[in-house]
């Protein structure tokens, strides 16, 4: 694990003068923010408009001090990570071949795969995300050994074969999050939570250190295993309703931006997921709202008309069913209309 240093300033919160606690209906129940965090797990959530909060509650025995694992919620800040490289000139564009950046997938089905692909969740690559059942590939993934100096991750993925086209369609992988992550250390030359810290965490004022979970050849996970306070994680929604700004300057350019927050690729249908339905670079997308999402009720929804942020953080009873995110996407939607 790495420490993703704070810098000495803090970027503040205020709490505004008018908080919200919004009703609503669900299946026919009356619903509030307390019966919701009681039958979802929730742990915290806050809601920000203009950068002042007009929510925050814990649940689960937590307080603000405690930082939480963010999940998934750690591709979408990788993809913030892409931008940032691209803008510095570490990584040429989008349209990049990942085998310039990471040579040892000459060869493999990866030959031909660019960065929008792995940022679209495109590659076409196998990947069946199992991490139950000992022959999934999420399993043989985590369990690949360390050998000769090669990350287990690429040492697995380049013997993946090809089972589409690059580009084809959508197909949910976390390896083509960490094959990104892992592209982004070498473009920069430096660990990913060093970079985070660089461009992000100091500059930005994040309250406290997160902490990133890396992989036996000492490489971040890039598409799980940040550790974040849950202010900090909402202040990541509210760096990009400010233009992907941190101290004055721009971490990610607009445009990148515009793209990496609208829809790149449709989901399949019946696939929608906490009211969004597509996909843009580790961001999911919706009509009013875009969102990073993460196991078990992780999330950071960001309104930008509205400019306002919610972050999320639980850990459901069942987690990942239909319910469970139909659930929260209804108590997304009455947040967003209280906080309107």
């Amino acid at each position: 694990m790495r420490v993703v240093a704070r810098g000495p300033q803090t970027q503040p919160l205020p709490v505004s003068v008018r908080g919200i606690s919004p009703r609503w209906m669900w299946n026919g129940q009356a619903m509030d923010v307390d019966r919701y965090m009681t039958e979802a797990r929730v742990s915290g959530v806050v809601v920000l408009k203009d950068r002042e909060i007009l929510l925050e509650r814990y649940g689960l025995g937590r307080t603000e001090k405690h930082r939480w694992d963010s999940q998934s919620v750690t591709k979408s800040v990788t993809a913030i990570l892409v931008g940032a490289a691209i803008l510095d000139g570490s990584i040429r564009c989008m349209d990049d071949l990942v085998v310039g950046y990471l040579p040892e997938l000459r060869g493999s089905a990866y030959e031909g795969v660019t960065v929008r692909h792995l940022l679209t969740m495109s590659s076409g690559v196998k990947f069946d995300g199992d991490y139950v059942n000992a022959d999934g590939d999420g399993s043989r993934l985590w369990a690949e050994p360390f050998v000769n100096g090669l990350d287990p991750m690429l040492a697995y993925m380049r013997r993946q074969p090809r089972v589409e086209a690059p580009g084809a369609r959508f197909a949910y992988k976390d390896a083509d999050t960490d094959l990104a992550g892992l592209l982004v250390s070498r473009a920069v030359g430096t660990s990913l939570s060093h970079y985070l810290s660089c461009k992000l965490w100091q500059p930005y004022g994040m309250e406290k250190d997160a902490y990133w979970m890396v992989n036996p050849a000492g490489n971040e996970r890039a598409n799980c295993g940040l550790i974040v306070a849950l202010r900090d994680l909402a202040r990541i929604g509210q760096f990009l309703v400010e233009g992907g700004k941190a101290a004055g300057q721009h971490v990610v350019s607009p445009e990148w931006l515009k793209h990496a927050t609208s829809e790149q690729i449709p989901l399949p249908p019946g696939s929608s997921r906490e009211g969004l339905t597509g996909y843009g670079y580790f961001w999911w997308t919706g009509r009013e709202y875009y969102a990073a999402l993460g196991h078990s009720g992780q999330g950071i929804f960001v309104h930008p008309r509205e400019r306002v942020v919610i972050a999320v953080n639980s850990v459901w009873p069942e987690p990942n069913t239909d319910a469970h995110r139909q659930a929260m996407g209804a108590f997304i939607h009455a947040l967003i209309e209280a906080a309107a």
